[in-house]
């Protein structure tokens, strides 16, 4: 897919090193078609490893896409430079007049917090309300996952006895919904969360459904019936070494934390870990800009 990025984005290098397709402003102006807008809320506190995690993510259709990135006004990490975000990102203040054909809000290091505990809440309460008038679907992802049931739906989270994390099997339902074409029956996707959703309230909800779920950890994906919101509560667009990074971290933190569970080979931290979720998570990404993106959004919006 030509994604269209600034032409000075770091994360762009490293995907031309990759050799994925990424389009310039310079060469997008060359071609007579309208892209398609997508919006990513990055609450990440790496804003940048998030940054080329999805760029890679959504790198696999013939669709031109044109990426926004945003992040809060009311909450500045400090993990990003200050000349990064001011050069890369806007807020939401920014672009409340646009459309977008899609949204990604990523996941972040705050679940263990209250909803309304979370500096940024009323902010991104503020963005979900818009992204119901002026997106066509959304992908919520991890916490970002659990943060729109709660606000969309009502459904609440829980702490779980321990922190799940590692790489899962999961099964899928629904094999005609158009997000899973292309899924095996049973694939892999990573997971590290300290919270769950509650089972019961989402079965009860008539208006979603679970297309994929794990015994071990649960759901993984859930849809809306318009398809406006997608759910996702692990993250398929992890790298190979994303949960070796954490794992490693937290291990010269002294914080003692449990092996990635199917994640290093014969459960060894000083194996090259592997990757076996790359296929399922080309899946996801590719159906939701055809299916959910492209093919219901307007040529112009109105």
């Amino acid at each position: 897919m030509p994604i269209k990025v600034q032409n000075n984005l770091p994360a762009k290098k490293i995907m031309e090193q990759e050799n994925i397709f990424m389009m310039d402003e310079t060469r997008a102006t060359t071609q007579n078609i309208r892209p398609l807008y997508i919006a990513v809320l990055n609450l990440m506190p790496l804003k940048e490893d998030t940054e080329v995690q999805l760029l890679r993510s959504l790198s696999n259709t013939p669709l031109q896409i044109e990426i926004t990135f945003l992040t809060t006004a009311s909450y500045i990490g400090k993990n990003t430079t200050l000349s990064h975000l001011n050069e890369f990102y806007k807020t939401y203040d920014d672009v409340k007049e646009r459309k977008f054909d899609g949204l990604i809000i990523t996941g972040a290091p705050v679940e263990q917090m209250e909803y309304e505990e979370v500096q940024y809440w009323e902010e991104l309460k503020q963005i979900m309300e818009w992204s119901k008038a002026n997106v066509t679907s959304t992908m919520h992802i991890c916490w970002g996952a659990q943060a729109g049931l709660y606000y969309h739906y009502g459904i609440k989270k829980h702490l779980l006895p321990k922190k799940i994390v590692g790489v899962y099997e999961h099964r899928v339902h629904h094999r005609k919904a158009p997000l899973l074409r292309g899924f095996d029956d049973v694939f892999y996707a990573p997971h590290s969360r300290y919270t769950g959703v509650d089972h019961e309230a989402i079965a009860a909800c008539d208006t979603l459904t679970v297309l994929a779920d794990s015994d071990k950890v649960g759901e993984l994906l859930l849809v809306s019936d318009d398809g406006k919101q997608i759910f996702v509560m692990g993250h398929l667009e992890y790298d190979r070494l994303t949960l070796d990074y954490e794992y490693k971290r937290d291990s010269k933190k002294g914080l003692n934390p449990d092996l990635p569970e199917n994640y290093y080979p014969d459960d060894d931290s000083s194996q090259r870990p592997l990757l076996r979720w790359r296929g399922a998570s080309n899946a996801l990404f590719s159906n939701w800009v055809n299916y959910y993106v492209y093919q219901n959004t307007p040529y112009e919006w109105s």
